[in-house]
């Protein structure tokens, strides 16, 4: 829910954030570019009225799990993941955690909403010290107050996130500081760490008022020669996007790509990718190995809790790329740059 802060900023006409416009923000609202805009509220109660939903087992556990690294080597790439969105990346002796969950669920209410069918990847207490924290934008199931809380207490990690996300996070924790980015816009993280913000094509919301009045993103994370894609939560949106990234960011070791959370797909496809899309994207991005998320911990859609795995095959099958390129990751699973996926964490 809002907390004080963001209720006053809606009083007085303006949410989280102000500045000039752009390709992406009209003055109010952040957009798509090129886009006709997300589904409505007539189309969400549609799909509620017609859904064909395949229904989840209640536990549906990884059979990787496990304790990480405390640091990887200065020329190290490790990727493990927590699970949904949360990825532990390790690389060049930092340690990044993305879109940060660990509670039970995905929602504003502890009894009600999308809730975990499998516990984290990796327990909050075998998580190493976290460096910086990178937020993609502020559903639910990427931006998790209480677990945000539980990192600044434990080790004040840097935190950054897009336009105007840095106010719903202080309007529950003050004392947070949150450095905020916008398409384009490139920082030092820490020394030798260098974090890009790259467009994405999504929308938010933390309330019924509040509508993309902050922006969505997309991260590229550099150190010592080794770069990682991470996606967020985006739509193919033709591919513009990615395009993008490929032209600023060529010869990226590895691609996080959301292959889940995709049908029905009239409803979908203008916010959440399906397999076939996220090969697309691979194949714009060049990337070396690409890994997929977003699917198999919390229910958000209508297809079954394996449907992307088997999804993903045929289409890697049918762009003929290896299957070893593009691995669907399980909570606590790991990946290493050269050694593929499998391992625990």
């Amino acid at each position: 829910m809002l907390g004080a802060t963001a209720r006053a900023n809606a009083a007085s006409g303006g949410f989280y954030y102000s500045g000039p416009p752009s390709d992406h923000f009209d003055g109010q609202r952040f957009f798509n570019p090129g886009d006709e805009g997300s589904r409505g509220f007539g189309d969400f109660l549609r799909w509620q009225l017609t859904k064909r939903e395949v229904p989840w087992p209640d536990f549906y556990p990884s059979p990787f799990q496990g304790a990480p690294l405390a640091r990887v080597g200065p020329r190290d790439l490790r990727i493990s993941l927590v699970g949904h969105a949360t990825f532990l990346i390790q690389m060049a002796g930092f340690n990044v955690l993305t879109d940060p969950v660990w509670s039970e669920r995905a929602s504003p209410f502890s009894f009600a909403g999308p809730k975990r069918h499998n516990p984290p990847g990796i327990p909050f207490e075998r998580l190493p010290r976290i460096d910086v924290v990178l937020i993609s934008h502020n559903h639910y199931d990427h931006m998790d107050l209480p677990t945000i809380a539980r990192l600044w207490e434990r080790d004040q990690p840097r935190m950054m996130a897009p336009l105007g996300n840095d106010a719903i996070i202080r309007s529950q924790a003050p004392s947070i500081p949150v450095g905020t980015m916008d398409w384009g816009d490139r920082r030092e993280a820490a020394p030798g760490l260098h974090v890009f913000m790259e467009p994405a094509h999504h929308w938010s919301a933390r309330a019924t008022n509040d509508r993309n009045h902050a922006l969505w993103a997309a991260f590229v994370v550099r150190a010592a020669g080794r770069s990682v894609y991470f996606a967020g939560d985006t739509g193919f949106g033709g591919g513009r996007h990615f395009q993008t990234t490929a032209a600023r960011h060529p010869n990226l070791d590895v691609a996080l790509l959301p292959i889940g959370a995709y049908e029905p797909r009239w409803f979908m496809a203008s916010n959440h990718m399906n397999p076939s899309d996220a090969v697309r994207a691979l194949r714009i991005l060049r990337a070396r190995s690409a890994l997929g998320y977003h699917w198999g911990t919390f229910k958000l859609t209508d297809e079954g809790i394996d449907q992307p795995v088997r999804d993903l095959a045929v289409a890697l099958k049918k762009e003929d790329i290896p299957a070893r390129r593009f691995t669907a990751l399980r909570p606590g699973q790991v990946w290493t740059t050269g050694q593929g996926a499998g391992s625990s964490a």
